[in-house]
């Protein structure tokens, strides 16, 4: 870990905290929520012993990243403008792009925005979802999932702000990532917390206290604000991608996923990915893979496979 260079760019009117090891082919790793470029540790040292540059940055809100306060300044275009401009800094005309949760999703659109810098991707947990040309996104989670579901519950400015608080970034940390309940996450306001305040929670073998003590160092710093500003503008992101409603993702992509994800058990996302849509949507999909046994944050729990998969993909290009 200590070979991993760190620094801050200027990238897009914002700071942008870059971790990065390894000389070669450049892999771009964007993480998700509550996460850090932490999350990809053990990417970046696998991936850059096997000769590239893994490069993986605290994305807008997070780490030692900018955190701007308003929600309508995390749309995609702001990441993905954002991760443009980060190459441009780093001189990189092409990546090899890997996401995972919000990175996936912010992965899609860097491909649906700007395929020309994409060289493939390996993407996981969270799968391409083309605009509807009339629903806002929030509207239609409401409506399926109800007033419970956790974006739901996000869109209120303050509140999981306020629950995370008191429940504390280190217990808050703890909760997402060792979760294996593949079921929709509802946080039913004010009993989801005191019931996690009440649990005793025992880490897997794949996940260590001086883990959760670097991500919790770095949200009671920071807070959760950032992160949660990226469900805040989900609309605000439909509206603005309107011209490339049904643009489909044309770069060579590889998707992964554990089965027992909540992304992957979300109503109609199986039938989505098995009977052809996600294959309609994303034409260029040459590999799925769907691990047995595996809850959502797949690169940290089985980080060895997850190596395996992408440097065999990407060794093909």
């Amino acid at each position: 870990m200590e070979k991993i260079q760190h620094r801050n760019l200027k990238v897009n009117g914002i700071s942008m905290h870059v971790a990065e090891i390894g000389e070669g082919p450049p892999i771009l790793f964007l993480h998700g929520f509550p996460e850090l470029w932490y999350s990809w540790r053990h990417q970046l040292l696998a991936l850059s012993a096997l000769g590239y540059r893994a490069i993986a940055p605290d994305l807008r809100g997070y780490g030692d990243s900018d955190a701007p306060p308003s929600s309508a300044s995390y749309t995609a275009l702001h990441i993905v403008g954002d991760l443009i401009a980060l190459l441009d800094e780093l001189r990189l005309d092409q990546v090899f792009l890997v996401g995972h949760d919000w990175g996936a999703a912010m992965a899609w659109q860097f491909c649906l925005l700007r395929p020309d810098r994409v060289k493939a991707l390996v993407n996981m947990s969270v799968v391409f979802r083309p605009r509807h040309p009339v629903r806002k996104p929030v509207d239609s989670m409401r409506v399926l999932f109800g007033d419970d579901y956790y974006i739901c519950r996000f869109q209120e400015p303050g509140l999981a702000e306020k629950e995370f608080a008191q429940l504390g970034a280190e217990t808050v940390m703890k909760i997402f990532l060792t979760s294996r309940n593949p079921r929709l996450p509802c946080m039913p306001q004010e009993s989801w917390y005191r019931g996690a305040l009440k649990k005793s929670i025992v880490l897997p073998p794949w996940l260590l206290q001086e883990d959760i003590n670097y991500f919790a160092n770095k949200f009671s710093q920071k807070g959760f604000t950032g992160g949660l500003n990226y469900y805040r503008a989900l609309d605000i992101s439909w509206e603005l991608m309107a011209p490339w409603t049904g643009v489909k993702i044309k770069v060579p992509v590889k998707f992964i996923v554990g089965d027992i994800d909540p992304t992957y058990n979300t109503p109609g996302v199986k039938e989505y990915i098995h009977n052809g849509g996600f294959k309609r949507d994303v034409p260029f999909l040459q590999e799925l893979v769907i691990m047995e046994g595996v809850g959502h944050f797949i690169n940290q729990e089985r980080a060895e496979e997850i190596n395996a998969h992408i440097y065999d993909f990407i060794k093909t290009f």
